[in-house]
């Protein structure tokens, strides 16, 4: 008996791109997790088509993750599955070295004291890389290099109140007279 979740949904189907066994070869060449994993979603559409909610629960993946999977497969074959990585910014605009050369000058034009406002670095981004950037780009990428927000304080830690009064109220009468 199979139970009420199961028996919801289509199943999902995958183009016979492949054989299952040059699918099994691919997975007995394989030594990173992440890819063997990819490789299973399609196996076990391929042998035994069930709901992508199916095939999540028994590979421990998200029903969106089998989706698209099974969807980029199904569009573009086997090159779809075997990317160059897994995440950590493969559609970065700069190295991290370049963004550290970039970050640079405005690390020295900051030391003796002066103000760096995100807009000057926003606009010399877009000036190297030849288009905008959005805001959570420069962001992340200031994030990145440990960049944190510090504005000028407010006020002068040894000021006293008491003395700013006196100063406002004397000084308004003697500037009047000039």
């Amino acid at each position: 008996m199979t139970s009420l979740g199961e028996s919801m949904g289509k199943a999902i189907h995958v183009q016979p791109h492949l054989t299952l066994e040059e699918i099994d070869q691919r997975l007995k060449t394989m030594t990173a997790f992440w890819r063997i994993r990819r490789w299973l979603v399609i196996r076990h559409a391929l042998v035994d088509p069930a709901p992508a909610h199916a095939i999540a629960r028994r590979l421990g993946l998200s029903v969106f993750t089998v989706r698209d999977l099974i969807e980029a497969y199904n569009r573009h074959g086997p090159v779809a599955l075997d990317t160059p990585g897994h995440g950590q910014r493969q559609h970065a605009y700069l190295s991290l070295a370049e963004e550290r050369a970039f970050l640079a000058p405005f690390v020295e034009q900051s030391r003796p004291g002066h103000v760096v406002t995100i807009q000057q670095i926003k606009t010399a981004l877009a000036a190297k890389l030849g288009h905008a950037v959005s805001q959570s780009t420069l962001s992340r990428l200031l994030q990145r290099h440990q960049w944190r927000k510090l504005v000028p304080r407010p006020k002068h830690p040894n000021s006293s109140k008491e003395e700013q009064d006196v100063f406002k109220k004397t000084s308004n009468t003697k500037l009047s007279k000039c």
